[in-house]
């Protein structure tokens, strides 16, 4: 990992600390020739390709479609799909392309001045001259990489939850959408926009293959994190933690809820969910929790220790499965809990530390205290594979 004091022209010249302390989460960023020499490792026909195939999510936003504007469209597509397409005023774009394409996930190794259980995913798009989404606010960070071709970007300020939407249609497009001054610029090949959540912005392709990537950021809401966390807690705390009232005095009303009663249940409440280390173990597997749980796939045979020593000493390497997600948190200096696709096993702080950041995995791991178990476990839960496992 660089330094978060080295300038990094993919920060357009600032350093990580720099980035993070003036931008991140606070104002938008454009950084001409970010990745100057990056080239795809997919062209159009293989993102068309992709969105052809079952199971991966992709969508087809067309402003003037066949039954009504702004039409929104969901795969798998097919040939006459395609065919039947105008050659302006469309966009076609393919979620969690890192996940089938190595070179893409490759990508991510860039960013890695934001914790790795932050990043969510890759998306690409593409668009003819003319293609867009409309005018629109995400709720997350996010880098727009642009790939091939050219594409303009307007930025609206943050209008905040009350904007107005276009009303009877499948996308969240502003209804009024104003550029502010100095905020527009023709990305070309290579450049990148940084935007933090809640900012409105505008992208439109103004020439063929124009193509993007988009470095897209994990970011629950208050209301995912608190539905999740009381799923979570509510199954460790079983029945036995009750209301009660023990203090209880003669009511003057026998109806009434009184501020006795609310403080009673307030304390009950805080004492069931102010629990640091538990809020520790439900966010690591929330927070590494696949984005698509089907991707993850459990060995069909169980992996002894000893086989998977014998095989990485022959020089066999392990590879973390397209999709798996990687996380630690320390409990002492013996212990660690290594979060992984939703769960989490207890092991050595410098086994943890190594496996998530690693995502290719050789014989060096067998240096560290009980690695043959460890990585049996996540062979048979489908989160590693073998090399050979991956065509």
């Amino acid at each position: 990992m660089t330094s978060a004091n080295t300038p990094r022209t993919l920060l357009g010249g600032l350093t990580p600390a720099q980035f993070l302390s003036q931008h991140w989460q606070k104002s938008p960023l454009l950084i001409r020739g970010a990745l100057p020499d990056f080239v795809s490792p997919l062209e159009p026909d293989d993102l068309a390709g992709l969105a052809c195939e079952e199971g991966i999510e992709a969508r087809l936003v067309e402003e003037n479609g066949p039954d009504k504007a702004w039409q929104v469209s969901h795969g798998p597509f097919d040939d006459e799909t395609f065919s039947r397409l105008p050659t302006s005023g469309w966009s076609l774009l393919v979620q969690a392309v890192d996940h089938y394409v190595p070179e893409v996930a490759e990508l991510l190794e860039a960013f890695d001045f934001v914790p790795s259980w932050r990043l969510d995913d890759v998306m690409v798009s593409y668009a003819p001259p003319g293609g867009s989404v409309g005018a629109h606010v995400d709720q997350y960070d996010v880098f727009l990489l642009q790939v091939s071709g050219k594409r303009r970007w307007q930025l609206g300020g943050s209008p905040g939850d009350k904007a107005s939407l276009i009303p009877g249609i499948d996308l969240r497009i502003l209804e009024n959408f104003s550029v502010e001054a100095g905020q527009e610029w023709v990305l070309e090949p290579g450049d990148m926009l940084y935007l933090p959540p809640g900012v409105a912005h505008h992208g439109v392709s103004e020439s063929e293959d124009c193509m993007t990537f988009s470095i897209g950021f994990r970011a629950p809401s208050a209301d995912e994190v608190v539905t999740s966390y009381a799923d979570y807690i509510g199954e460790q705390l079983g029945d036995s933690q009750r209301y009660g009232d023990a203090d209880l005095q003669p009511p003057l009303d026998v109806g009434e809820l009184d501020d006795q009663a609310i403080a009673r249940v307030r304390d009950l409440l805080l004492s069931a969910i102010d629990r640091p280390e538990q809020m520790a173990q439900w966010f690591g597997r929330a927070m590494t929790q696949p984005k698509y749980l089907d991707q993850v796939v459990p060995a069909e045979s169980a992996t002894t220790p000893e086989d998977l020593r014998a095989s990485l000493e022959r020089g066999e390497q392990l590879v973390r499965s397209p999709g798996s997600r990687f996380a630690w948190r320390r409990q002492d200096d013996a212990r660690a809990t290594l979060f992984v696709d939703g769960d989490a096993v207890v092991c050595d702080p410098a086994l943890a530390r190594y496996l998530a950041a690693k995502s290719l995995i050789d014989a060096d791991v067998l240096a560290y205290p009980d690695s043959e178990r460890v990585l049996a476990a996540l062979l048979d839960s489908g989160s590693l594979s073998g090399i050979d496992d991956e065509e």
